[in-house]
């Protein structure tokens, strides 16, 4: 038996591993005068520690078997395309909403209130990018 949280920490280590290295390429800087690799870093850094300590974990509680639902795994890259044609074609609120009413499928339950709630949330914190940031994101 493949034990899930496992899994999950030696996923999210070879993740963090695969972000942090290639950024060692680059001038790392200091604290006080960050170079370009340091934020990529110091994030894979702390995935890093959160993959190691899930693994820890994963030793000392009972193991929990590993399933795939590719239904749901084709729900969420069926999604992810979307957002992304949508986003290209039309525009990237349209986008967003897709995602997340798309995304919602396949969650144990479906709630088009909780999906309104999260689309929004999502539009706030878009659109705070693009005003107060200053990202060019095509929101409209």
């Amino acid at each position: 038996m493949v034990n899930r949280n496992m899994v999950r920490g030696f996923a999210l280590m070879a993740l963090a591993l695969g972000f942090g290295l290639p950024s060692m390429g680059y001038s790392l800087g200091s604290l006080g005068r960050a170079g370009p690799g340091l934020f990529p870093f110091i994030v894979s850094c702390m995935l890093f520690a959160i993959g190691a300590i899930t693994v820890v974990r994963a030793r000392l509680v009972a193991p929990v078997p590993m399933d795939f639902h590719f239904r749901n795994i084709a729900i969420i890259l069926a999604s992810l395309c979307g957002f992304a044609a949508i986003s290209h074609f039309v525009n990237m609120v349209a986008g967003i909403v897709f995602l997340v009413f798309c995304a919602g499928f396949a969650g144990t339950s479906y709630s088009v209130v909780r999906n309104l709630k999260i689309a929004a949330v999502l539009l706030c914190i878009a659109f705070m990018f693009q005003k107060l940031l200053g990202v060019n994101l095509p929101l409209y």
